[in-house]
């Protein structure tokens, strides 16, 4: 019934080529499966995929949200690293976030990666650049803090921001010194933990013998050796570690990246001794191909090669993401492939309607992992057909009974490559796709220019109904402890709830004194009922842009909705302006339109999508308590002020001049408006600046604009 299964239906199509539907379906369907991969993985120790699986989807997920910034869901996986600590462990905040990577699949990948950074800094094509290039380890990350030379704490990555406190077990690792000589007063280091081949094998032989715990992987060994509650057991363990960069420090460790690994390893920590210093693409290229033909024989466990700017300046001036750095990046080694007999197709249904058709296979293992189902992407994609009606597979048709190429690009979502016309059964016929959706019977629509076909149910398909409960309490959402996908799905199917404001209205329906009490349900007791219904209160209270984006409106992801949010400031001010806006014409149609980023696409899809739910969005906002947007804190001179950016920028990208301005607090428009604060005016500036002197809104140089932010 869900369409949140690990095959998405369009993850072959380049991200390019998506059309606007087409990568919102995606997004929808990625968030689902990393956000449950993240925490089974970083929280619950039993991960559902690999390192190189999860971070494939990511990359993927991430390419999608730069192509379509409108889209970008609250529950979007950029927007989190890890997932939140277990309850077992004491919780650490770290000082400064632990940070993901952006990955490259291909040397072309690469090669943008650099390209981008000269576009971002403004540099010619012909200026020296130089990045590090490291083994990926497939460990778990650690932050170590050391205060006057003396480990204070060790945590785990958890969620970015807070992670658990594994420090009485870190102090067992060898590779961990407990003092530093000649160290900055504070110092974060942060690392990964792994565990040899040699050693993880005999770790297991020992388990083994003993009736103990058999490991899949050296990953999951270190992992769960790191986090045990007794430390006397990860003593017993195996585990090293390996120190790669840093969080807060008192003082600079050095002016380039390469300089701080070596400053790093003076001070006694364990560095990955094929680190290297490249100059050009090529010579990055030349690493990864060197150390993937010695992967085998590195004796531990890598995914990829890890490239990093080398001056750390430069790294300052391209900052962050919201979970990566735009200075780096991890390419990862390629996809496995195996031929396996397709033995039918299913199609799902999602949260919009769109209809996903799945190939369930003949188990087959493909770069160490069973799979038995793969995506098929769309009805096109089955016919032979790329999403603007090209030829691929030489138009090679795929059928039930086929035998099929089967690879995991980078190592994570199953694909079929190719159909094997020589082996095609007699007896297989071209699949038929369905025009009625298989849940609720109603027809099933393709809009011209569509790739995806969609049911028209609306609610009155049941898998509408289940899915859009599920993204509500997604973990970009409301996030409820103990009500996830499956006791969401289990309490629709029950009619227990069938709307967001059930859920609120759960305890006083099936509380104590009722007829149907949730503590007598099958799974259920007294304390987990009464800690459902205390997670439910406790979520009375939400941020906006939680709740914006809970609301499941096409085209409002996560990035959308705190952009809304911090645009209207409250939740009255945003449902006064969609109520307004309905009208194209209006003074709020036209203010939501100068908001950077909004277009005509997602400006019509936000009022209508809210004004078609009007009532059920009031009956659940009359539950909560919707917090207003945070004002970002800063002490600059630009803080809380709108700013538009118009003409060339000479000394500094628009891209980067865009991050820089919102990372002092000031928002950026796309047009100039009666509430624009400031334009800055490059050459070359036009209809803006006219507006603005009209408007008599202030107007800067590209070097006034510089020295106001300190940038001169």
């Amino acid at each position: 019934m869900s369409n949140t299964s690990d095959m998405g239906e369009l993850q072959a199509v380049p991200v390019a080529e998506l059309t606007q539907e087409q990568a919102r379906q995606e997004l929808a369907r990625l968030a689902e499966i990393l956000n449950r991969a993240n925490t089974a993985y970083h929280r619950d120790d039993a991960p559902v995929m690999s390192d190189a699986e999860f971070d494939f989807l990511r990359l993927r997920n991430t390419q999608i949200e730069a192509a379509f910034p409108a889209l970008v869901r609250s529950d979007s996986p950029a927007a989190g690293v890890g997932a939140a600590p277990a309850a077992g462990f004491g919780k650490i905040q770290h000082a400064r976030r632990m940070l993901s990577l952006s990955n490259a699949f291909s040397n072309a990948d690469v090669e943008d990666f650099v390209n981008g950074i000269r576009r971002f800094l403004g540099l010619p094509a012909d200026a020296p650049l130089e990045f590090t290039a490291e083994p990926k380890i497939d460990g778990l990350s650690l932050s170590l803090r050391y205060e006057q030379g003396a480990l204070v704490y060790a945590a785990t990555r958890g969620d970015g921001t807070t992670g658990e406190d594994v420090t009485a077990n870190a102090r067992t690792i060898d590779d961990i010194p407990v003092h530093l000589s000649d160290a900055p007063d504070i110092l974060e280091i942060r690392g990964e933990v792994y565990m040899a081949h040699d050693e993880f094998a005999a770790l297991n032989a020992r388990q083994q013998q003993t009736g103990g715990k058999v490991f899949a992987n050296p990953r999951n060994a270190a992992a769960g050796s790191l986090r045990q509650l007794d430390a006397a057991i990860t003593r017993a363990r195996p585990l090293r570690f390996f120190a790669y960069s840093w969080g807060e420090v008192s003082e600079p460790l050095a002016s380039t990246q390469s300089g701080a690994i070596a400053r790093l390893a003076q001070l006694g920590f364990s560095t990955n001794p094929q680190t290297r210093l490249c100059h050009s693409v090529q010579e990055m290229l030349d690493v990864y191909a060197a150390i993937e033909a010695q992967r085998a024989r590195l004796g531990y466990d890598i995914d990829g090669i890890v490239y990093k700017l080398n001056d750390l300046a430069l790294q300052d001036r391209m900052g962050l993401r919201s979970t990566t750095p735009r200075w780096a990046i991890a390419h990862k080694f390629p996809a496995e492939r195996a031929w396996t007999q397709l033995e039918a197709i299913e199609i799902q249904v999602g949260r919009t309607g769109a209809l996903s058709p799945v190939a369930r296979l003949a188990p087959v293992t493909v770069g160490g992992v069973v799979v038995s189902n793969a995506t098929l992407h769309n009805e096109d994609y089955i016919m032979g057909q790329d999403s603007r009606g090209m030829v691929i597979r030489d138009g090679r048709d795929i059928r039930v009974g086929d035998w099929v190429e089967v690879y995991r690009a980078g190592d994570v979502i199953p694909k079929i490559r190719d159909v094997d016309l020589g082996r095609r059964p007699e007896t297989a016929m071209p699949f038929d796709f369905p025009q009625n959706c298989p849940e609720c019977g109603s027809p099933a629509l393709r809009e011209p220019g569509d790739s995806v076909r969609r049911c028209t149910g609306g609610m009155v398909c049941p898998a509408q109904a289940v899915e859009r409960l599920k993204h509500f309490v997604s973990r970009a959402a409301f996030d409820i402890e103990g009500l996830g996908a499956k006791q969401v799905e289990s309490f629709w199917r029950d009619g227990w709830i069938a709307t967001p404001k059930d859920i609120f209205t759960l305890k006083d329906r099936f509380g104590p004194g009722q007829p149907r009490q949730l503590k007598n349900r099958e799974g259920w007791g007294e304390k987990s009922a009464t800690n459902l219904f205390a997670a439910i209160d406790e979520k009375r209270t939400i941020p906006l842009p939680r709740f914006i984006f809970a609301l499941g409106i096409r085209h409002v992801g996560e990035v959308t909705a705190a952009m809304l949010a911090n645009h209207f400031g409250t939740w009255d001010a945003l449902r006064t302006a969609l109520t307004q806006a309905r009208d194209p014409e209006s003074a709020a149609r036209k203010d939501l339109l100068s908001i950077d980023g909004v277009g005509e696409v997602l400006a019509e899809s936000l009022v209508t999508g809210f004004l078609a739910e009007i009532s059920e969005i009031d009956a659940l906002a009359e539950e909560l308590t919707i917090a207003p947007a945070q004002a970002r804190a800063s002490d600059s001179a630009i803080a809380g002020k709108i700013i538009v950016f118009t003409g060339t920028l000479e000394k500094m990208t628009r891209a980067e001049a865009k991050a820089r301005a919102e990372s002092l607090g000031a928002k950026v428009a796309g047009s100039v408006s009666a509430k624009t604060d400031l334009l800055v005016a490059g050459p070359g500036a036009g209809s803006k600046a006219r507006k603005a002197a009209d408007l008599g809104v202030e107007v800067m140089d590209e070097d006034a604009w510089l020295a106001m932010i300190g940038a001169l």
